[in-house]
C-alpha cells in the first residue's frame, strides 16, 4: 500500500480547529492599509487519500495550483492592484511500495451465481465470465471441473426422459398398426431397439468418452437449470453474461439422445414398415413415423424450457399418468374381473408395463434410502388394479341407468 506523509510547507501557516486555514504572506510584501493575512476556506477533511492508480489525490481540500496541490495565495502590491502568485504551501510525499494489482483483482469475488474465473496451472487468471462446458463456479467463484458421478435420482431422471419417446412410439404404433398383430409386434421391438442403441451411443460419446459412465455437476437448486435468467449487472447498465450448463450434462444429453433417436428411426423404421405392413394403405403404414416427426420436436422444446421443472416433478408425473392411463385402458377394454383380465396376453403385457411404471415412480420418490421404508411401498404397486376390479361392478354405466329407470 502507498503511504502519504506530509512535507513541511515553505511558508508559515496555521490550521484552526474550526477547519479553516490562515495563510501569512512573506514579511514586507503587502502595502500599508491592507491586511497581511487572509483566510482561505478549507474543508473539514484534511486527510489525503492514496489510490492505487494516479498517485496521491485529495479526498477534499485546496485546489491544485502550478502543478502541485496546495493553497493559492494572493500577494498585495498596492491598493487596488493584485497579482496572482501561486505559491506552494504544502506538498505530499508518497512513498510507494510495489502492489500486485493482479492479486487485488483476483481476490475480489465475481458477481452473480454462476460467474467465475479460470484456474490455470493452479493460479486464478482472467476476468469474471462464463465457465467452460463441464465446469462450474464454486463458492470462491473459481471455475472448477465437474468430476462427480450422477446420483441415483439423476439416473432416474435420465431414464424417465429416455422412456418418453419409447412410450410414445409404442402408443402410435398400436394406434396405427391395424389388426395385424405381428406387424405391430415387430414395430414395437424395432422402436425399443432404436431407443436402446441411441442411449448407448449417447453415453459413449459423453465424457469420459468410450465409457458407459458420465461425470456431472450436482444439481443444487432449480435456478441451475435456467442460468440465462441470472446474468448479473454490477453497474445496472452492462450485463455480464454467464449462461452455462450448470447441471452438466443433464440438460444437453437428453437433447443429444433425442437427435440420435430421430436418426435411428429414419434409418430403420421406413424399410421395416414397408416390408411388414403390406395390409395397410400407403398413407396409413407410415402414420406412426409421421407422429414421431411431430412429438420429437415437442419433447425437445419441453426439455429446453421445462427441464428443471421436470427434474423435480417427474416421479409424480409418472405416478399420476400411469394410474390414469391404466384406468382408461381397463375401462375401454371392459375389464371388470380377473377372468377378463387374463383372457388376452396383450392385456397382461399392458398391465405389467403399468406396474413397472408404478414401481419406478415409487422408487424415484423414496430413492430407496431406507429399505425398511421403501420395500413396503413397492407392495402397493398392484393396489390400483385390485381396487379397480373390486369397484368396477358398482360403477357400470348400464347398471346405473337400469336402476334409475326402474326406480319408483
Amino acid at each position: 500500500m502507498k503511504r502519504c506523509s506530509e512535507q513541511p510547507s515553505v511558508t508559515n501557516r496555521q490550521f484552526s480547529e474550526d477547519s479553516r486555514i490562515t495563510v501569512h504572506s512573506k514579511p514586507g510584501v503587502p502595502a500599508a492599509g491592507f491586511s497581511s493575512k487572509r483566510e482561505t476556506p478549507f474543508s473539514s477533511c484534511q486527510k489525503w487519500d492514496c489510490l492505487f492508480q494516479g498517485g496521491c489525490t485529495p479526498a477534499c481540500g485546496p485546489t491544485q495550483v502550478g502543478g502541485h496541490r496546495g493553497v493559492e495565495k494572493r500577494k498585495v502590491l498596492k491598493p487596488g492592484v493584485f497579482r496572482e502568485e501561486p505559491e506552494k504551501v504544502e506538498l505530499l510525499r508518497c512513498e510507494s511500495s510495489p502492489v500486485d494489482q493482479t492479486d487485488v483483482s483476483v481476490t475480489s469475488r465475481c458477481p452473480g451465481l454462476y460467474c467465475g474465473r479460470l484456474l490455470v496451472n493452479g493460479s486464478v487468471e482472467g476476468e469474471c465470465g462464463v465457465c467452460p462446458r463441464g465446469e462450474r463456479a464454486n463458492q470462491e467463484k473459481v471455475c472448477e471441473r465437474c468430476d462427480e458421478s450422477p446420483e441415483l435420482y439423476d439416473w432416474l431422471y435420465l431414464g424417465f426422459m429416455a422412456m418418453l419417446p419409447l412410450v410414445l412410439h409404442w402408443f402410435f404404433i398400436e394406434r396405427y398398426s391395424g389388426k395385424k398383430s405381428s406387424s405391430a409386434l415387430l414395430q414395437h421391438v424395432t422402436a425399443a431397439l432404436e431407443c436402446s442403441v441411441s442411449a448407448l451411443v449417447t453415453l459413449l460419446l459423453t465424457e469420459p468418452l468410450g465409457l458407459l459412465s458420465i461425470r456431472s455437476c450436482r444439481v443444487q437448486m432449480l435456478s441451475d437449470w435456467y442460468t440465462m435468467l441470472y446474468n448479473p449487472s454490477p453497474d445496472y447498465v452492462h450485463t455480464l453474461h454467464c449462461t452455462q450448463e450448470a447441471v452438466y450434462p443433464l440438460y444437453t444429453i437428453v437433447l443429444i439422445y433425442y437427435a440420435f433417436c430421430l436418426v435411428m428411426m429414419m434409418l430403420l423404421r421406413p424399410l421395416l414398415v414397408k416390408k411388414i405392413a403390406c395390409g395397410l394403405g400407403k398413407s396409413d403404414r407410415f402414420r406412426s413415423i409421421y407422429a414421431a416427426l411431430y412429438f420429437f420436436p415437442i419433447l425437445a422444446v419441453l426439455q429446453a424450457v421445462g427441464g428443471g421443472l421436470l427434474y423435480y416433478a417427474f416421479p409424480y408425473i409418472i405416478l399420476v399418468l400411469s394410474l390414469v392411463t391404466l384406468a382408461v385402458y381397463m375401462s375401454v377394454s371392459k375389464i371388470q374381473s380377473f377372468k377378463t383380465l387374463v383372457a388376452k396376453k396383450k392385456r397382461l403385457v399392458v398391465l405389467f408395463s403399468h406396474w413397472l411404471l408404478h414401481a419406478y415412480a415409487i422408487i424415484s420418490i423414496s430413492l430407496l434410502d431406507k429399505l425398511e421404508v421403501a420395500l413396503p411401498l413397492l407392495a402397493l404397486v398392484p393396489g390400483p388394479t385390485l381396487f379397480y376390479i373390486a369397484t368396477a361392478k358398482f360403477t357400470e354405466p348400464s347398471r346405473i341407468l337400469s336402476e334409475g329407470s326402474s326406480g319408483p
